[in-house]
C-alpha cells in the first residue's frame, strides 16, 4: 500500500517479530507493516490486517517464516490462532446509496476467506472460536441475538464464545478493533 491513510484512516501498522539467531541468542526477524494488510475499494475505510498465525502443533524457536502467508481460512481449527487488527467505518457508509452491497460481498470473499462466508446479509455471523477483542480506537456496539448490544470504547475488551454476532459502528468515525480468534471444539 502506497498511502499510510485510506480514506483518512490509518493502515500502516508496524509489525515487529521476535526470533533466535544462530547462536540462539535473541534477536528481530521482521520488522515492517503486515503482509497481508488490506484496504477495501467497495467499503470505503474498512482495513483488515491478518497480523500473526499459529498452527495447532506450534513450536519454538520459530523458523522466522511469515505464517501469514500461507493462511487460507481467517477461521482458525481447533488450537489454531489468527490475530487480527480490523477498521470498521462507520455503519453510515453501508447505508449510502453509493455502497454496492455485491462488490462488497465478492471482495470479502477474496480477502478474509473462511470468515466472510459466515456473514448473514445483516453482518451478524459466529465462529467455532474464542476470541479476545480489544477496542483499540473509538467506539463499536457488539451485538448479539435479540438486538441485546452492549457499547464498547476505546481499551474495552469483550471475550467472544463462538456466541452469533455483529459489529455496529454507530459513530460518525472509523473504530479499530485487534482480534486473537482461538480454534475450539464445538460441542454442538
Amino acid at each position: 500500500m502506497a498511502s499510510d491513510t485510506f480514506h483518512g484512516v490509518p493502515v500502516a501498522l508496524q509489525r515487529v517479530v521476535t526470533g533466535h539467531d544462530t547462536d540462539g541468542e535473541s534477536c528481530f526477524v521482521q520488522q515492517s507493516a503486515p503482509p497481508r494488510t488490506d484496504a477495501y475499494t467497495s467499503i470505503p475505510g474498512m482495513v483488515s490486517r491478518l497480523v500473526w498465525a499459529t498452527g495447532s502443533q506450534s513450536c519454538l524457536p520459530h523458523d522466522d517464516e511469515d505464517p501469514t502467508l500461507q493462511v487460507s481460512n481467517f477461521v482458525p481449527n481447533p488450537g489454531e490462532t489468527r490475530f487480527l487488527i480490523v477498521t470498521f467505518p462507520p455503519d453510515s457508509v453501508f447505508a449510502s446509496p453509493d455502497f454496492n452491497e455485491q462488490a462488497a460481498i465478492q471482495e470479502n470473499l477474496a480477502l478474509s476467506p473462511g470468515l466472510a462466508e459466515r456473514f448473514e446479509p445483516d453482518g451478524m455471523h459466529a465462529t467455532p472460536t474464542i476470541d479476545y477483542c480489544i477496542v483499540l480506537d473509538g467506539e463499536i456496539w457488539l451485538e448479539l441475538d435479540g438486538g441485546r448490544a452492549s457499547h464498547l470504547r476505546q481499551h474495552d475488551v469483550a471475550i467472544q464464545n463462538g456466541t452469533r454476532h455483529a459489529w455496529r459502528n454507530k459513530s460518525n468515525r472509523s473504530a479499530t478493533l485487534a482480534f486473537v480468534l482461538i480454534g475450539a471444539q464445538s460441542a454442538r
